[in-house]
């Protein structure tokens, strides 16, 4: 049989074909849950001294060991993200925080040599450890290693580090070392970090807490409690486990470490109330610091900060002036002007509790408090000042974006400096006055760039992208995200954020997931994949819908504060009028829709579950359900009774029982899916617990899931990846009526069938 040749033209035209299925670009796929578990993370770059180099560590997810791992990176701050170098290369250890030195090396924290928890024994003394220094090694240790390549060399070889830092002048290389109450600082000589030996630099009687060094080099500042409890220590060795709530808590002071003598000196000795935060002025001459009284039974556990007030240190003369008498709001920390002649702080608004907060300054010396941002209506804050002192530069939210804003000293004017429709935040080096950017948009994870001045910060073009982590996002569908606005019921205009779904097709509807947000103050904006896994759901072919309801942020004083006394009609009215919204534009199939939130998004959800039954299906984590009992399981009182009105519920049970959703609880018939986590301090389990039973004896179709931990979010990777597979295949089956259900046999094999791609994918370099 003869072959018979193609003709060149055809020839041709095969090749052209080949080629272009050699080379095409693979179809892009829906992002899954799975991807948003093993999205990477990185820490902020530090800064060399030089402002030419940053170093910042990369957190990979690692679901065979059910953990995540760090390693370093150094980057140019000039050639940008294409001149990433990694670093160190571990696949089972951290690493990091890094500190740079001034010989082109730089100083990390890790725990590389820390012995196998499995092992169960501890290592051996000796090492650098002798001379004088901590005696045996355990937890993380600093490494010394040359950003120009080579070896990390071991530095410490002793009680785990904590906290390290250089002093400005690099004479030395100060730390934190010890466990609990035998926490003290330590030093290494600045310029002979692989040569010298450990330095103890203080002895004191209890541990030495949160510290900072002077901008002169010459004092260490630091926090340490008035007693240890010695008893309290024995008798948790001794396995007697019970919680003393709002336990009695030994005063803590601030204290001067003079590095020249090695001396130490008490700052703060007032009985009445604690230290806990502490700014230094840029020459040295004053210390702010905030202070809490001792109220042990007076309020909920996290709300101290409402509770303290400010106070102007002045080192020559060791005298104290109290700044502040609010003892219902929280104020930030003092901000000092670069030449130290004038004062700052923010608070809300004529120190109003709830009110957007406004900038207070005044000479430090002593004077009237002036008022600044007062026509800007939205949070003024301290971040940072110009070096001429002329300006506040300070991030704050504006609607769906958050952006870098400049306050003008002189006149109190607010001007927006940045206008990307997107999630960012702008920080400068104290050293090298570097500007760093940490941004995200729909399309843009978590990423951080840099520009060489403030002036051309809104000119996104004249930035230098610095780190790209998450390179396989360009291979996801993701759904067309926007801002959108509507009209309440009220004729207010309300805003939020819409995800399309992936592939949407103009005059066709959708099913939708009202994703509620937490708070309530705060708001959904335009960054990468909120509302608890939108583009997952929008790839799955739904629309999102992400309202910033009233109580939100961001959208002025007004809208955030309205509704006090009268907690869930407003934010109701303002979801359903989203919600018609959407239907009226022709987007949304009106009978396709659930809804899904945590914390305050899940007091909506529970709202919404005993007010309509519009919705299909309804996920709720961490809601109340009933704000009497609520007000003394959880641990904030103080704003549970400003949104109750101000009222205590002891003298009004009656307003507080009409604006809990247990009280209309015969009205449910929606599905409703539940999720809590064992220990959550912020809306305990017994909230949830409420409504399941309550469910369950009226037959309500429901699950109730309840996670390991203690806190109010669930902390472990997988089982916040099951909360996202259940409740997905949960609106899957009730709002689409799909015959899906979740079963821990598909979970299961979803992790064996990603477990090795994960950890093969830990082995390949950072784009």
């Amino acid at each position: 049989m003869t072959r018979k040749w193609r003709s060149t033209a055809t020839a041709s035209v095969l090749v052209l074909v080949c080629s272009s299925a050699m080379f095409a670009q693979p179809a892009k796929r829906p992002m899954t849950f799975l991807d948003l578990q093993e999205m990477r993370s990185a820490t902020p770059a530090v800064v060399s001294p030089d402002g030419k180099w940053g170093i910042y560590s990369i957190s990979t997810p690692d679901w065979k060991a059910d953990k995540r791992q760090s390693d370093l990176y150094l980057v140019s701050l000039a050639a940008g993200v294409s001149s990433t170098r990694q670093l160190t290369f571990t696949k089972d250890k951290n690493e990091g925080p890094a500190r740079w030195a001034n010989d082109g090396g730089f100083v990390f924290a890790s725990d590389r040599d820390a012995p196998a928890p499995a092992a169960g024994t501890a290592p051996a003394g000796g090492g650098r450890g002798g001379a004088g220094g901590p005696a045996s090694a355990s937890g993380n240790q600093l490494y010394y290693m040359r950003a120009d390549g080579g070896e990390a060399q071991k530095i410490t070889d002793g009680p785990g580090v904590s906290q390290f830092q250089f002093t400005r002048d690099f004479r030395w290389l100060i730390y934190g070392a010890g466990r609990g109450e035998q926490q003290q600082l330590w030093a290494l000589p600045g310029n002979a970090l692989l040569a010298g030996s450990p330095v103890q630099l203080t002895r004191h009687p209890t541990p030495v807490q949160n510290w900072q060094v002077s901008k002169d080099s010459k004092t260490v500042y630091f926090l340490a409690p008035d007693t240890v409890h010695a008893d309290e220590q024995r008798r948790t060795a001794a396995k007697f486990g019970v919680m003393i709530r709002n336990a009695a808590q030994p005063r803590v002071h601030l204290w001067a470490l003079d590095l020249a003598s090695r001396t130490t000196k008490r700052l703060t000795s007032d009985t009445a109330y604690s230290v806990t935060t502490v700014t230094l002025s840029d020459d040295g001459n004053f210390v702010g610091f905030s202070a809490t009284p001792d109220d042990r039974y007076q309020r909920g556990i996290t709300e101290e900060s409402d509770n303290s007030d400010l106070y102007l240190l002045t080192v020559a003369t060791g005298s104290i002036e109290r700044l502040t008498k609010n003892t219902d709001i929280a104020e930030s920390g003092l901000s000092f002007s670069p030449d130290g002649g004038s004062v700052a702080f923010s608070a809300p608004d004529d120190f109003k509790f709830m009110h957007n907060n406004k900038v207070y300054v005044r000479p430090v010396g002593g004077g009237e408090w002036r008022k600044l941002g007062k026509d800007f209506d939205g949070d003024v804050r301290t971040g940072w000042w110009s070096n001429d002192g002329r300006t506040i530069y300070f991030n704050s939210g504006w609607h769906a974006t958050t952006g870098l804003f400049a306050l003008d000293i002189a006149s109190g004017k607010v001007t927006p400096l940045t206008h990307e429709l997107a999630s960012l935040s702008v920080s400068r080096d104290e050293v090298t006055n570097t500007i760093l950017i940490n941004y995200a948009d729909p399309t843009t994870p978590g990423s951080l760039y840099t520009v060489a001045s403030i002036e051309q910060i809104g000119d996104k073009s004249k930035w230098t992208r610095l780190t790209k982590v998450n390179p396989q996002v360009d291979g996801l569908a993701l759904g067309e995200e926007t801002e959108i606005t509507w009209k309440g019921l009220d004729g207010m205009m309300v805003g939020g954020i819409l995800v399309k779904p992936v592939g949407y097709e103009p005059g066709k509807r959708y099913p939708l997931i009202v994703a509620i947000h937490g708070g309530p103050q705060a708001a959904d904006v335009l960054g990468f994949n909120g509302g608890y896994g939108a583009q997952v759901y929008a790839g799955a072919g739904y629309a999102v819908l992400m309202p910033n309801y009233r109580n939100s942020t961001q959208y002025g004083e007004k809208f955030k504060i309205m509704s006090q006394g009268d907690y869930f009609t407003n934010g109701y009215n303002d979801i359903m009028t989203g919600v018609d919204h959407l239907i009226s534009q022709g987007i949304v199939d009106g009978t396709q829709m659930g809804a899904l939130g945590w914390s305050a998004g899940g007091h909506w959800s529970n709202w919404i579950l005993t007010h309509t039954n519009r919705f299909k299906a309804i996920s709720t984590g961490a809601g109340t359900m009933n704000w009497l009992s609520m007000y003394a399981e959880s641990d904030m009182q103080r704003v549970r009774q400003w949104y109750m009105g101000d009222k205590l519920p002891y003298d009004d049970f009656d307003h507080w029982f009409a604006q809990s959703p247990i009280k209309y609880i015969k009205n449910a018939k929606t599905p409703t899916m539940i999720h809590v986590v064992q220990g959550d301090p912020r809306v305990p389990r017994p909230q949830s617990e409420e409504l399941h039973m309550a469910l369950k004896k009226l037959g309500v179709p429901t699950e109730f899931f309840v996670y390991p931990g203690n806190s109010h979010g669930i902390p472990e990777p997988r089982d916040q990846y099951t909360k996202s597979m259940a409740e997905f295949a949960w609106m899957e089956h009730w709002v689409r009526g799909k015959d899906t259900k979740f079963e821990w046999k598909d979970l299961l094999k979803t992790l064996d069938d990603t477990r090795n791609r994960v950890n093969a994918n830990m082995d390949k370099p950072i784009p």
